[in-house]
């Protein structure tokens, strides 16, 4: 069977580039055969890429085209998760099997609904199964609690580990999920960032965790310098190896404390940016975060929740009244942007903000 796609046109030599980028944007189409002719491959995807998709695509390659090309359906359709599943378990609890998957470097990690309890063993082996590069399946085993906001995780399948290294946009993080925060659904929200900073600025990443923000930033700037603070030591340890795995040890300076501290015994003044990574109490923190804003102004970037009752102009609104209670004053909001769904009717977002 031909059917016609939304493809993006690429040089034979960008292909296994373009379709690794594809994937982790999740626009490819699995299944639809790429095409090929003389010169160029034809990679088939689910949808028409946004505008910020497009951007990234042509970063890493720019002679890229997006077009509509007739193409193949493969013969075999790929097994699922809910077909290996479907003889194991009772027909009424397939339709409870967990959506969402988040992979962080070669670990799977899923939430099992309490009916599904006493079949974890086989939901974990199924997730082995269908996706080759895992090595190990977690579930959840508690809640994100605590100064660090850590969860507690239980084995399902594959190896008995915690710890991985996960690989995005040309970085690799050590991470050990049950000893330090990542989520790997802000893989674009720290690339925008990374794009915005210009070179010759100072960060201050003010919730760094094991790095993501500012490694990122390191690698795409050869002359900035971000100072990354983590009240977690066990975030900091990996941060530390993380900055030496990806060579930017020269731009980023890993610090351990709480960041209202550091920033009021050594950072005051010294930021043209900073990024606020935490969304459950960034707003404790946005005195510190004007602190560190050099005299003649720079930009804050605010993390929080919004809801259908607390708004995102809410939220931008309780924002500009804690940075006025400051002294300074919000210029004006860049942008504001949903980042993430983290919850029914529960979103994180984020304020650009330019401060005088």
């Amino acid at each position: 069977m031909t059917v016609y796609s939304i493809c993006i046109k690429v040089p034979k030599k960008s292909g296994e580039k373009s379709i690794a980028l594809a994937s982790r944007l999740n626009i490819l189409n699995r299944e639809l055969k790429i095409y090929r002719d003389n010169e160029s491959l034809y990679i088939p995807l689910i949808r028409e890429p946004t505008d910020d998709e497009i951007k990234i695509l042509k970063e890493h390659i720019p002679d890229l085209e997006v077009t509509v090309q007739q193409l193949q359906a493969k013969d075999r359709k790929s097994i699922s998760i809910m077909d290996l599943l479907a003889d194991k378990l009772p027909p009424h609890l397939l339709a409870s099997l967990p959506r969402a998957i988040d992979f962080v470097g070669d670990i799977a990690i899923v939430e099992i609904p309490p009916e599904l309890d006493s079949y974890k063993a086989e939901i974990g082996e199924a997730i082995l199964n269908v996706h080759k590069n895992v090595r190990t399946v977690l579930a959840k085993a508690g809640a994100i609690s605590g100064v660090y906001r850590t969860r507690k995780y239980e084995v399902i399948a594959g190896e008995t580990k915690t710890e991985t290294i996960h690989k995005e946009y040309g970085c690799r993080y050590h991470v050990d999920v049950t000893k330090v925060y990542f989520s790997p659904r802000l893989s674009y929200e720290r690339y925008r960032i990374a794009q915005l900073v210009r070179d010759g600025e100072t960060v201050v990443d003010m919730f760094a965790g094991v790095g993501p923000f500012s490694i990122l930033i390191a690698k795409k700037h050869a002359n900035v310098k971000i100072y990354a603070i983590d009240i977690n030591p066990n975030a900091i340890a990996l941060l530390e190896r993380n900055v030496r795995l990806n060579r930017v040890d020269a731009r980023v300076y890993p610090i351990l404390g709480d960041a209202g501290l550091i920033i009021e015994q050594k950072l005051k003044g010294v930021a043209d940016r900073v990024i606020m990574n935490l969304p459950e109490k960034a707003i404790e923190f946005v005195g510190a975060a004007c602190k560190a804003i050099k005299s003649q102004g720079g930009v804050i970037h605010f993390y929080s929740f919004a809801t259908p009752e607390n708004t995102i102009e809410s939220v931008a609104d309780k924002f500009k009244r804690k940075v006025e209670e400051t002294g300074r004053k919000v210029e004006r909001i860049i942008s504001t942007r949903v980042v993430r769904e983290t919850a029914p009717y529960e979103w994180q977002v984020v304020i650009d903000a330019q401060i005088t």
